[in-house]
C-alpha cells in the first residue's frame, strides 16, 4: 500500500533555482521509489554542475539584500513558513512516509519537530547579539558583531528528511545567509515540498534554493570548490564528513559536521526497569533504527540483565512492522536493500559468535523490512559491539562496575548520543561527566529538541544546530576598535 499523492500540492519534482521550479538544463530526471514496497513515486529533476553555477550566482546576488533586511524583517518570513508546514503537515507527512518509509505517526511528530526548528529561528534572528568590551586604553571603545557568513551549502540525509532541512536552512536564513541544499538522492521532494513552501511564504529568489542530484558528487564537488560559498553544513556518515572536510581546506570554508554515532544506552542496577524498557524502545526502534542518535549497544548491569532483557524482548516483539501508511505500524521498513544485507549480516555475525536471539532475528524476504531484534549473550569480538547498526537491532551486554561500563562506553571513535538509567544522583553526575559524547540523555531515550544544541564530539564532528549556538554556527565575528 501507499499513499496516493498525484493530488498533493506538494508533490514537485522539479529543481528549486532563483525562485523558480525547473527542469535540470540535461532534461535528466532520476527514479524516487518508495523503500516500502520499491513503486516510483515520481521522476526527479538531476541537477549538476551547469545547475550549481546559476545556484551559486542567484546566491551570491541574493545576498546582500537579504542581509540587509532587518532580523525583525527575516524573521517574518520565517514565521510565513513556519505557518505553512503547519497548515500543510499532514501532506508533508504522507509524502514523507512515501519516499522513506517510516510509520505516518512518525512522520507526522518530525514534521511538527521540523516546524519547530523555522519557529525557534524565527526567534532567535531577533537575537543575534553582539558585545561591547572595556577598553584596553584611555578613548579606545570596543565593540563586536555578529555578521551573516555569507552562502551556505548544506547537505541533509535521507532519515529526517523534514527535519534536517528546517534544522539547517532557518538559522541560516535567520542569521541573514543564503542557503543552496542538496537533499539526499533517496528522499528529495520532502525538500523540494518545503522549498514550495517557503516559496509562498515570500522568500527572495535565491535566498533557498534547492538541487536533488542521482550523482552527489556533480553537485557537491563544486559547491565545496566555491569561494562565493562560505559555509558548509553536512549531516551523514563520518567517512563522506572527513572527505567533505579536505574539499572544503581549500577555501577554508567554515563547517558544521554531525557525523556517525555508536550510542550507549546504560542500565544501572538502580534504574526504574518499566522507564529503562519504555526508553530502550522508543531510542532503539524510532524510524527503525535508522537514526545517528539510535542506541546502538545497550549495557545492562548483572543484577538487572536478565529482567531487562526479557522485558525489553517481549515489548519490542509487541512492535508492529509494516507498510507505514498503516495508522497501527510501529517499525517501517529500511531504506534500501544495501542497508537491509548490512543489519542481515551484523546479526548473522553476532549469532554465529554465540549471541542468543530474544526476539526477530531475521529479515522479510519479499520487503525491506527486518523484524526488531534483541540480541543476548553478546561480546566485544562481534561487529554489533563496533559498528553502528542503522537497523532495528538491539545488542545487550553485561556489565558489573561503573568504571567498567564507562570505559566500555567510551571505546568507540564515535561521541554523539549516549543514554543512561539510575537513581543515584551522585552517579547520575559522575557518569553524565565521564561520557565522551556531545549529548546525554539522563532517565530519557528521546533527546532532540529545538531549543538545546544538537551535536557531538570526537569522530562525530563538531557545531552544534538547534539553540541558540545553532544561530552562532552561521555568524563571524567582527571586531571594532574606536578611538576618540
Amino acid at each position: 500500500m501507499a499513499f496516493d499523492l498525484q493530488n498533493s500540492p506538494l508533490l514537485v519534482s522539479e529543481l528549486y533555482l532563483a525562485g523558480t521550479f525547473r527542469p535540470a538544463t540535461s532534461g535528466k530526471t532520476f527514479p524516487v521509489l518508495n523503500p516500502a514496497n520499491g513503486e516510483e513515486v515520481a521522476r526527479c529533476a538531476d541537477a549538476g554542475a551547469k545547475e550549481v553555477e546559476k545556484a551559486v550566482e542567484a546566491a551570491r546576488s541574493a545576498f546582500p539584500r537579504w542581509s540587509s533586511l532587518t532580523a525583525g524583517e527575516r524573521a517574518d518570513h520565517l514565521k510565513a513558513w513556519h505557518r505553512l508546514i503547519l497548515e500543510h503537515a499532514e501532506d508533508l507527512a504522507r509524502l514523507l512516509t512515501t519516499e522513506q518509509g517510516k510509520p505516518i505517526r512518525e512522520a507526522r511528530g518530525e514534521v511538527a519537530y521540523g516546524a519547530s526548528f523555522v519557529d525557534w529561528f524565527a526567534a532567535e534572528a531577533l537575537r543575534n547579539y553582539g558585545d561591547v568590551i572595556p577598553g584596553h586604553a584611555p578613548g579606545k571603545r570596543i565593540t563586536v558583531l555578529r555578521q551573516p557568513v555569507g552562502v551556505v551549502a548544506a547537505i541533509t540525509p535521507w532519515n529526517f528528511p523534514v527535519a534536517m532541512v528546517t534544522r539547517k536552512v532557518a538559522p541560516a536564513l535567520a542569521a541573514g545567509c543564503p542557503v543552496i541544499l542538496k537533499p539526499a538522492e533517496d528522499t528529495p521532494l520532502c525538500a523540494l515540498a518545503l522549498a514550495k513552501l517557503a516559496d509562498e511564504a515570500g522568500l527572495p529568489p535565491g535566498v533557498f534554493q534547492v538541487l536533488p542530484t542521482s550523482d552527489p558528487a556533480s553537485v557537491g564537488d563544486p559547491l565545496l570548490a566555491s569561494p562565493v560559498v562560505r559555509k558548509l553544513s553536512f549531516t551523514g556518515s563520518t567517512a563522506v564528513g572527513k572527505k567533505l572536510m579536505a574539499a572544503a581546506a581549500p577555501t577554508l570554508k567554515k563547517l558544521s559536521l554531525e557525523l556517525g554515532g555508536n550510542a550507549p544506552f546504560i542500565v544501572f542496577p538502580d534504574a526504574d526497569l518499566d522507564a529503562a524498557v519504555q526508553g530502550a524502545i522508543a531510542s532503539k526502534f524510532r524510524n527503525a533504527g535508522q537514526t545517528c542518535v539510535c542506541a546502538n549497544r545497550f549495557y545492562v548491569h548483572e543484577d538487572v540483565y536478565d529482567q531487562f532483557v526479557w522485558e525489553f524482548a517481549n515489548a519490542a516483539n509487541r512492535l508492529y512492522t509494516g507498510f507505514g501508511d498503516d495508522e497501527d505500524v510501529d517499525v517501517g521498513p529500511l531504506i534500501n536493500k544495501a542497508a537491509q544485507d548490512k543489519v542481515t549480516a551484523l546479526v548473522d555475525d553476532a549469532v554465529a559468535k554465540g549471541a542468543r536471539t530474544e526476539c526477530g532475528g531475521y529479515p522479510d524476504d519479499d520487503d525491506l523490512f527486518y523484524f526488531p531484534t534483541v540480541l543476548s549473550n553478546v561480546s566485544t569480538d562481534m561487529r554489533v559491539a563496533h559498528e553502528e547498526i542503522f537497523g532495528p537491532v538491539a545488542p545487550v551486554f553485561k556489565f558489573s562496575t561503573e568504571e567498567e561500563v564507562i570505559t566500555q562506553a567510551n571505546a568507540t571513535p564515535a561521541g554523539l548520543a549516549a543514554y543512561f538509567y539510575g537513581r543515584d544522583q551522585a552517579r547520575c553526575w559522575r557518569v553524565a561527566e565521564a561520557l565522551e559524547y556531545g549529548m546525554v540523555g539522563i532517565n530519557t531515550g528521546m533527546i532532540s529538541t529545538a531549543v538545546a544544541p544538537f551535536g557531538g564530539v570526537k569522530e562525530s564532528g563538531f557545531g552544534r544546530e538547534g539553540s541558540k549556538y545553532g544561530l552562532e554556527e552561521y555568524t563571524v565575528l567582527k571586531y571594532l576598535c574606536w578611538s576618540e
